[in-house]
């Protein structure tokens, strides 16, 4: 499984356009778009898009470890990744989350915003459609594996779509929200389904759930002393280029300085609790094998993913009121 293949690129353009495709189903994706939503555009799209988010990624990656359905055969499959080729394939978790991203962010601002309702479906479903040719492009999922991935998040948008507003509310008022936003996932990530080997299905989880728990804090802290939405100014001006406005200025400021506030929250935070774990369980940091025992990997990711979902929620915001770019 670890050996890596040769292979000629034939077509560059569907090579790139299926390789960054597949990036919108990961890591990079989702601490860039995700937190870009909530400075930018509004935080109650936002607080359903993670919702929605990290309960459709868990139940997909907690499917796979229960299915275990094999990944395609390579041979005769080429496989351009090689970090997910430890994990099951059914479903496929990109196909999920591709699919509860776009059509959540769909959703949430048809009735908000102004813009063709037809506009908005064919963005969500080419997006969504994008990530799941790339997994088949990448040969990492079977056609199976992608459209069982794909009809699993539609039912569930389904079946959350009329308890968004109760969960909304709830999670910003109730007094038990830090305590169950904290608690619920930690319980989880520690009960998830036992593999023969290692899988990072249960660190890639634990990193979901701790992000949405850190995010799902800040939003009920927010809602206490009643931070609202971002709200843009009507005028704009010309800075010097016609078409740089000073609101497109004042998004790539919030969205730069975010990022790189996230970044080195998270940074700071792995390196503090592997640090911390290190000592108490006497391995080094370095030591991958040990960084991937139960005690280990899950307070470490959970620990750090869940101050890089506050941070992106509390501090950041609050980072651009000192700096004026609110």
């Amino acid at each position: 499984q670890g050996c890596t293949q040769k292979y000629i690129v034939k077509n560059y353009f569907y090579y790139y356009l299926f390789r960054f495709s597949a990036a919108l189903g990961e890591e990079i994706f989702y601490i860039t778009f995700l937190p870009f939503t909530y400075w930018n555009i509004d935080h109650s799209v936002s607080r359903r898009m993670i919702i929605v988010w990290s309960i459709v990624m868990y139940i997909g990656q907690v499917s796979k470890d229960i299915l275990k359905w094999p990944r395609p055969l390579s041979p005769p499959v080429v496989k351009l990744e090689m970090r997910t080729n430890a994990e099951y394939g059914m479903p496929s978790t990109h196909a999920m989350a591709a699919t509860a991203i776009s059509f959540s962010f769909f959703t949430a601002t048809m009735n908000q915003y102004k813009y063709p309702f037809e506009l908005g479906l064919v963005a969500a479903f080419v997006f969504s459609t994008l990530v799941c040719l790339s997994r088949l492009y990448t040969g990492m999922h079977t056609v199976l594996d992608v459209i069982g991935g794909a009809l699993i998040s539609a039912v569930l948008l389904v079946l959350l779509y009329p308890a968004w507003d109760m969960i909304d509310h709830l999670l910003l008022t109730s007094p038990f929200c830090p305590l169950f936003s904290i608690v619920v996932p930690l319980v989880l990530c520690y009960n998830y389904p036992k593999l023969d080997y290692y899988s990072p299905t249960r660190g890639d989880t634990t990193t979901i759930l701790g992000a949405a728990a850190g995010a799902t804090v800040g939003f009920w802290l927010n809602n206490q002393y009643n931070q609202t939405a971002p709200v843009y100014a009507s005028e704009s001006f010309q800075l010097g280029f016609p078409l740089i406005t000073t609101k497109v200025v004042v998004v790539l400021a919030r969205f730069f300085v975010g990022i790189l506030v996230v970044l080195l929250t998270r940074w700071l935070m792995k390196n503090a609790v592997l640090g911390v774990l290190g000592y108490r369980y006497k391995f080094p940091i370095r030591d991958l094998e040990a960084r991937r025992r139960l005690e280990v990997e899950v307070p470490y990711k959970f620990v750090t993913y869940s101050s890089v979902g506050f941070t992106a929620t509390v501090i950041v915001p609050l980072l651009h009121e000192l700096l004026g770019l609110e």
